[in-house]
């Protein structure tokens, strides 16, 4: 009868565990709004019409790359290099679009404005940034969803300029920064 009685109260306690957390994981209605967020970002198609639009660019101007873009968080969302393009081109492109993404700001100008400014003469020390151009943040509307990078295409305003074009043929109407 022990027995019985201790069972019983194990399944009321287990019961009551499980009716405990199902309150935790709270019904969308009584989480308040403002404190969940709703983020556009990059997916993967338009990751991937971005690729092959600033791929297009290079190849018009006789040049290979590789092209790299990064969603919201930094994190890689699609890749493509050419066969030509030197490994690390990869790392340099991939590294090119974290720095416009998390610095909302191309990486060309970035560069330029470290070199001229002492005090950000150190940016080059922290992680995953690379002071070189050719990496570009992506917008939809005011919102960095993003960002996208080329390398190895001949030099970082080559790398940008393909960045560019492939920019304003999928997304023409992102504000883009003006060219220096």
């Amino acid at each position: 009868m022990l027995s019985i009685s201790k069972s019983v109260s194990k399944a009321a306690f287990a019961l009551a565990i499980i009716a405990g957390s199902t309150s935790v994981m709270a019904a969308p209605s009584a989480v308040k709004p403002s404190l969940v967020l709703q983020q556009s970002n990059v997916s993967l198609t338009l990751a991937n019409q971005l690729i092959d639009a600033t791929m297009a660019a290079c190849h018009a101007e006789g040049k290979s790359a590789v092209v790299a873009v990064v969603d919201r968080a930094g994190n890689l969302i699609a890749l493509q290099r050419d066969d030509s393009v030197g490994p690390h081109n990869t790392d340099a492109a991939i590294r090119k679009a974290y720095t416009a993404l998390s610095t909302k700001t191309p990486s060309r100008l970035l560069a330029n404005n470290a070199r001229a400014n002492p005090d950000s003469s150190n940016l080059n020390t922290v992680h995953d940034l690379l002071l070189i151009g050719g990496g570009v943040p992506l917008k939809f509307g005011n919102e960095v969803i993003g960002a996208i990078a080329a390398g190895g295409a001949g030099g970082a305003m080559q790398d940008e300029s393909c960045a560019l074009k492939g920019i304003e043929k999928v997304m023409p109407t992102q504000k883009l920064m003006p060219r220096k």
